[in-house]
């Protein structure tokens, strides 16, 4: 690709920055480059987080993968690292440990991200923290265990790229909807800094728009529920006297709960038609701070699982306050019907929705 170029303009003139290799300012790949993008990771692209550095957890065979990252949608993301000029044979590279990878359970996952979290000293190898961080980080976490989708993005960064890469990227990306990324790091000397320019060429960032445009034209609307277990279905709950807007399934649940407890349905018997002890309470008529307090020691449940439940949004009943889960994967149709056989005028519709127009 064509040479980068960077000036100094301070003085109102345009003075040309020395342009240098890694190479040539003895960084090496894995220790210095690889080292500082997993600390900063943010500069290869907004929404990543890092849990896994030369992972490989492959079955005969010794490829590692340079960082394995995941996005806010549950995305897998694998970054190859190359410090020389051509970038190599990295998207081959990088398209085996992809599909290797896309048979990752989210339990792997937790497991890979605790013996991350341990070797970087980010925490001790503990699953119970690795695992609240991860649904801390993940967006509309609907169940107890997510889905990690198997749709792989990938990330390649190098010093620059060979036609060969550049090519076989733009064609995979138009042709066979892949998500892939080129991002050029340059390395410059200045004033003795060695400073570091970081360019996103494949896409370019203004052409993302059009990108994905012509992706949605071209690919036939998929169900609401896809391989990748994304579940765009929504909601409307019909009461007596009125209805909700459509609502996802952790809102829909919610709302049936609190228009059945506005018309005078006993929490207890909202109980019954939860599974699983989804809808606990506690005693006393508690908001906030308190609310969390008692309801973790009440129900022995940890600071970190606390924003798994409604507790900003509980239902108050006499001197006691009950609280919803906001989990409920496969179950929640079921859920909604059994609640709506608590009293009479309750129901419900379920909008169904293309994976692709419930995120537009």
């Amino acid at each position: 690709m064509g040479e980068a170029m960077l000036y100094d303009m301070t003085d109102g003139s345009l003075t040309r920055v020395s342009g240098t290799t890694f190479k040539e300012e003895k960084v090496l790949e894995r220790t210095h480059l690889q080292a500082a993008v997993r600390d900063n990771v943010e500069v290869l692209a907004p929404g990543l987080m890092v849990v896994a550095e030369e992972f490989g957890d492959f079955e005969d065979t010794h490829r590692r993968i340079d960082l394995l990252c995941i996005d806010k949608t549950s995305r897998l993301v694998v970054v190859e690292l190359k410090r020389t000029e051509d970038g190599g044979h990295m998207e081959l590279q990088a398209l085996r440990y992809a599909a290797m990878v896309s048979v990752m359970t989210f339990e792997e996952l937790v497991t890979t991200y605790a013996r991350f979290r341990q070797q970087t000293d980010k925490g001790d190898n503990d699953r119970d923290e690795a695992r609240a961080e991860l649904l801390d980080w993940i967006d509309e976490v609907e169940d107890d265990e997510p889905v990690v989708s198997r749709e792989v993005s990938i990330i390649l960064a190098a010093a620059n790229f060979s036609q060969e890469i550049t090519t076989t990227v733009l064609w995979l990306n138009e042709f066979y909807s892949t998500d892939i990324r080129c991002v050029r790091l340059s390395p410059y000397r200045h004033e003795g800094r060695l400073l570091l320019d970081v360019q996103q060429v494949i896409p370019l960032p203004e052409a993302k728009e059009l990108m994905v445009r012509l992706r949605r034209r071209e690919i036939q609307a998929r169900a609401a529920k896809t391989t990748s277990g994304a579940d765009w279905t929504q909601y409307v709950v019909r009461y007596p006297g009125g209805q909700t807007e459509p609502l996802r399934k952790r809102r829909a649940i919610l709302a049936m709960v609190h228009a059945l407890s506005s018309a005078g349905v006993a929490g207890g018997l909202i109980a019954t038609a939860v599974p699983h002890d989804k809808f606990r309470k506690v005693p006393g008529t508690l908001e906030g701070e308190q609310l969390a307090a008692a309801f973790m020691t009440t129900h022995l449940r940890s600071a970190e699982n606390l924003r798994r439940w409604f507790l900003d949004e509980p239902v108050h009943e006499g001197d006691q306050t009950w609280v919803l889960s906001k989990q409920w994967g496969t179950q929640t149709e079921a859920v909604l019907e059994a609640l709506a056989k608590l009293a009479p005028g309750f129901e419900f519709h379920a909008d169904r929705v293309t994976d692709e127009s419930a995120q537009t």
